[in-house]
């Protein structure tokens, strides 16, 4: 059976691109850019579904809800809106609506709600005509459960220019074959644009694997690129399927790739070129079909000047590179993602915070957030812990973030002061490396890498 679904939204570009994605996914699909439009086609057409935005240049959503009520028309309504409306999404699920989802919309959430609102319609449909058939059958044996919405979407993409720009240019390389270099501080959102290239790319039902270079020892990394074969090495107790082979068909993302070994550099770029790989131990070569996108937060082309990164590996991953926003540089996204982390956080905490007051809201917007968008989560998830209150207010959010924000530097010149203020952080926090690492006003990651390089055990 085919599902027709009628998309009611004025921003004809994404109603089209909602169009072409959802034919692919074999449903039948109409657009209609206002509310006047959609009543048109409802009433001469039928449709087993309507998504529709919340703010349209007539009505809104939920009159269109309130209309088709009144007319009989017993369909689901998916409600589309903007994190700053949840409100309103919310209000819309009380008056009937089967579901909601936030913009910008992702793509396999939309297709799961969508596949839920159509299996729960149909059910109930079957349940109806069950009732009317057998008037006396019960179902006290079934339990009842009230329908609850959860938004899922595991980021936020934001509304500013610079978001803007971002995710346009990674709609626009992400359906080619194209090595893409994410380029970025860290916490700043490089995985997630790495899953948006895949998601849109023609890869999309294949594997996308994910590898932390900056986290795997040098005598283990051939392993864990190109797998092994039982007893190859000591430690070797089973096959093992590296990331080359388990992302066949699909998208490999190697995060910090600046911090691979110049030996295994070569192993990549061989593999690259060729696209075989050899497992350690095996004299039979595989041939895989990979799309690389790769993410950094060091500036490769000085660390191929000092000799550190091979310049035709460059050339081979940067065939287009994307650069990710600082937070700071995102003004106007600050409090949408500050909104989307605290419902997020409700939910892991099991809180009902409403929002943040005024003075939160104004310190949110004017601190530097040195560690981007992973700090801004931090502090919003302790903030819902520790909140009295329905707003979460200065108090939760803490002093550092009242003050002028001062990390401290890491001057290559001055190794011995970098270390000695690494162990002390160390010490002080009872060599818990979360902790330390927030105190150095640095993330996990860099931490792990500097306790690497000094030899801090």
């Amino acid at each position: 059976m085919i599902y027709s679904i009628l998309i009611v939204e004025d921003d004809m570009t994404f109603a089209t691109m909602l169009k072409t994605w959802l034919g692919k996914k074999g449903f039948s699909v109409d657009t209609a850019s206002s509310n006047a439009r959609a009543r048109k086609l409802l009433d001469t057409h039928t449709y087993h579904l309507v998504l529709s935005d919340l703010r349209l240049p007539d009505q809104d959503g939920i009159f269109l809800l309130s209309w088709m009520k009144e007319q009989g028309h017993a369909i689901p309504l998916i409600i589309m809106t903007g994190y700053a409306d949840i409100q309103s999404a919310v209000q819309a699920m009380k008056q009937g609506a089967s579901d909601y989802i936030s913009k910008p919309v992702q793509p396999d959430e939309l297709l799961k709600k969508i596949n839920e609102s159509l299996q729960s319609h149909s059910s109930a449909l079957t349940d109806e005509t069950e009732k009317k058939a057998y008037p006396h059958k019960t179902s006290s044996n079934k339990e009842t459960h009230s329908k609850t919405t959860v938004h899922s979407s595991g980021f936020l993409e934001g509304e500013s220019e610079a978001a803007r720009q971002l995710y346009n240019y990674a709609a626009l390389v992400a359906p080619t074959p194209m090595s893409v270099l994410i380029n970025g501080a860290s916490g700043t959102g490089k995985e997630y644009v790495a899953h948006r290239i895949h998601q849109l790319s023609k890869r999309a039902n294949g594997p996308f694997i994910a590898i932390d270079c900056g986290s795997i020892p040098k005598d283990l990394a051939a392993s864990e690129f190109f797998g092994h074969v039982k007893g190859s090495f000591t430690g070797a107790l089973s096959d093992k399927t590296g990331a080359f082979a388990a992302a066949n068909g699909g998208t490999l993302f190697l995060d910090e790739i600046g911090n691979l070994s110049y030996e295994v550099q070569i192993q990549l770029l061989r593999a690259l070129q060729e696209r075989r790989i050899r497992p350690v131990g095996s004299n039979k070569e595989i041939e895989v079909d990979v799309r690389l996108v790769s993410a950094t937060n060091e500036n490769l082309q000085q660390a191929i000047e000092k000799g550190n990164f091979r310049e035709d590996l460059y050339h081979r991953i940067n065939e287009f590179t994307l650069r990710m926003p600082a937070l700071k540089e995102r003004q106007e996204d600050i409090l949408l993602f500050a909104n989307f982390f605290l419902d997020q956080a409700n939910r892991e905490l099991d809180r009902q915070l409403t929002g943040f007051d005024g003075a939160a809201c104004r310190i949110l917007q004017t601190y530097s957030w040195p560690g981007n968008l992973r700090q801004l989560k931090n502090v919003v998830k302790r903030a819902t812990l520790l909140a009295q209150g329905r707003f979460i207010t200065p108090a939760e959010l803490g002093n550092e973030l009242q003050e002028p924000a001062s990390p401290p530097t890491f001057s290559l010149h001055n190794e011995e002061a970098e270390k000695r203020r690494i162990m002390e952080a160390l010490k002080q926090t009872g060599n818990n490396k979360s902790k330390a690492a927030i105190l150095l006003g640095i993330d996990r990651k860099t931490l792990y890498n500097k306790l690497k390089l000094y030899d801090i055990r």
